[in-house]
């Protein structure tokens, strides 16, 4: 199925020259003189790479033949990144490159979505928000209490900017997409 240039939008799922792409920026351009085009970035699911994208009008691009499965992460073996199907307890390994900023929301045991493009293995998905611990933060000063931020490293080793009352060993929940505190875990 052909996607046109008016059906493109953030999110969406395309084909660009056999890559699987997902738009990250939209802007619909219409200069005074000639036709609309549409400007996009589009991030590879393959390599992780963003690149800029325009679409002119009868420009189509294909729909990706990717498959989701959720699989649960086991452990890293120091060259792949090991997840299991719960279901037929099949294990998949993928590189750090395929996995990309999803390592750094990811602890063991945590399910997370898998994306196949064409029967093969391509990348990881985290949930899109995830509740991990605070292993170090330093600590609170007096005076610090008017709505100012203090980074803290999470045990899955991303670093967030998180407000002053909140201490170490505080599980705290953390949108994956834009890495934002969100807020503390009762």
């Amino acid at each position: 199925m052909a996607i046109g240039m008016s059906e493109l939008k953030k999110g969406l799922k395309i084909e660009v020259d056999g890559i699987p792409y997902k738009i990250t920026e939209y802007q619909h351009v219409k200069p005074g003189k000639g036709a609309a085009f549409v400007r996009c970035k589009i991030k590879s699911f393959l390599n992780g790479k963003v690149i800029e994208k325009t679409f002119h009008a009868g420009d189509k691009c294909e729909v990706p033949n990717l498959q989701q499965k959720q699989m649960q992460f086991l452990y890293d073996d120091g060259e792949l990144l090991q997840f299991m199907d719960n279901a037929t307890y099949e294990q998949e390994g993928l590189t750090y490159e395929q996995v990309g900023e999803a390592f750094d929301w990811i602890i063991d045991g945590m399910v997370c979505d898998m994306m196949y493009f064409n029967g093969k293995a391509i990348t990881v998905e985290p949930p899109m928000v995830v509740e991990l611990k605070i292993v170090e933060t330093p600590p609170n000063f007096k005076g610090d209490s008017q709505g100012g931020r203090k980074p803290a490293t999470l045990e899955s080793g991303a670093v967030v900017q998180i407000p002053f009352h909140i201490l170490e060993g505080d599980v705290i929940k953390v949108d994956t997409r834009t890495g934002e505190y969100l807020e503390k875990v009762k």
